[in-house]
């Protein structure tokens, strides 16, 4: 008899926003189950967020070590089947490869890890383990996305010339790092890396261009600033960049923009039409022509594409959201994970889900973006 996947959690305890955005994922579609977790690295905290959650006292534990060790000591039946990890940045990389190497599948949150170095031995191990990893970049997951990518790659839109791709935020537009626990980590290049703006929310931007075109990025021209006083990392970003194929685009990102909530927006022009979707209106997308007026295109609709259609769950005009396009990343991992429990070949529909490579490319990026910015040559190639 099938069984539910069965997860574990490393960080996203008590006061955590990813975290319980992430277990409210996991669970939506009724796929996966929490048996264990040690949800931060101070134990009575760890404890305190286990017994909210209803675990059991033998299952919740004071390290991730700990954690990984004696899970993998239990039968296969009851001992995890993956680790989410929703730590800050700096603790992705050493969790994720010792639960690799130990056995377990793994679902990240981005950025994949602190540095390149780290993305690409994190790349290799789960090329030697032939274990699942997931990525959580959260945009690919909304049906419109999906829509878009396929619309593409069809040519729908003809070849792509021009890209347009912008992430404003206004959150950090001043020094509340010492009042803001999401603030403090994001802000401190100990914690966070390289790059703190672009790393937080230009990576997304980044994977949405590449996920959505089928495009590589080849080089790029970036500008990175700071404008908050006394801040070490970026909060504010801009770049050209060049892709394959001959396209052209552009992407901003940027903390400090007032007033602006997550209004990621891209827009894609090609030989045949454009394309234009945004995150704050995220069921509606515009298709562009030369010759008729612009066509407005909804979710949940009989002309959906089979992707686009998998991955929605309601009927056209109730929405879907941001909890939704995250469950997507959770719901094909483990229905990917199901079939290969089962013996099977998982679907392409179950298949499409951001992975290691995806992480890798993030890193390549935020490195490419930081070496840009403090370089007087500007144009600098993306390097694996």
């Amino acid at each position: 008899m099938k069984q539910k996947i069965k997860m574990g959690m490393i960080g996203g305890g008590n006061g955590s926003f990813i975290g319980a955005v992430h277990r409210i994922a996991a669970n939506l579609d009724g796929q996966i189950d929490l048996v264990c977790g040690c949800f931060s690295g101070t134990p009575s905290v760890s404890v305190a967020s286990g017994r909210s959650l209803f675990l059991p006292e033998d299952r919740i534990y004071n390290s991730y070590q700990e954690m990984i060790e004696e899970e993998a000591k239990l039968p296969e039946a009851e001992r995890m089947d993956f680790v989410s990890i929703v730590t800050p940045n700096h603790v992705h990389f050493e969790p994720a490869m010792m639960a690799l190497k130990h056995g377990f599948h793994v679902v990240l949150d981005k950025p994949v890890t602190y540095t390149l170095e780290e993305a690409k031995a994190l790349r290799e191990q789960v090329k030697v383990s032939g274990k699942l990893f997931a990525l959580t970049h959260t945009y690919t997951g909304y049906p419109m996305v999906k829509e878009a990518r396929t619309r593409v790659l069809r040519g729908d839109i003809g070849k792509v010339r021009r890209i347009y791709v912008e992430y404003p935020q206004g959150w950090l537009y001043s020094d509340c790092a010492g009042v803001n626990k999401q603030a403090a980590w994001r802000v401190d290049p100990k914690r966070s890396g390289k790059a703190g703006c672009m790393g937080d929310i230009g990576t997304h931007a980044f994977n949405l261009v590449e996920y959505i075109t089928g495009l590589k990025a080849i080089e790029l021209c970036a500008e990175l600033n700071t404008f908050v006083p006394g801040r070490l990392l970026d909060d504010d970003g801009a770049m050209l960049i060049r892709y394959e194929g001959d396209a052209k685009g552009v992407l901003t990102a940027s903390q400090i923009a007032v007033g602006e909530e997550n209004a990621l927006k891209i827009r894609i022009y090609g030989t045949k039409g454009g394309l234009e979707w945004c995150q704050e209106e995220p069921n509606t997308m515009w298709m562009k022509w030369p010759d008729r007026p612009r066509e407005m295109i909804r979710t949940s609709n009989g002309y959906m594409s089979e992707m686009a259609a998998h991955n929605s769950r309601t009927p056209g005009g109730h929405p879907e959201g941001y909890i939704e396009a995250f469950a997507n990343i959770y719901r094909n991992f483990a229905l990917t994970l199901q079939a290969m429990k089962e013996g099977k070949e998982p679907s392409s529909l179950c298949l499409d889900f951001p992975s290691v490579q995806e992480g890798v490319r993030g890193m390549q990026f935020i490195e490419t973006v930081v070496a840009s910015s403090n370089s007087d040559k500007k144009w600098v190639k993306m390097v694996d």
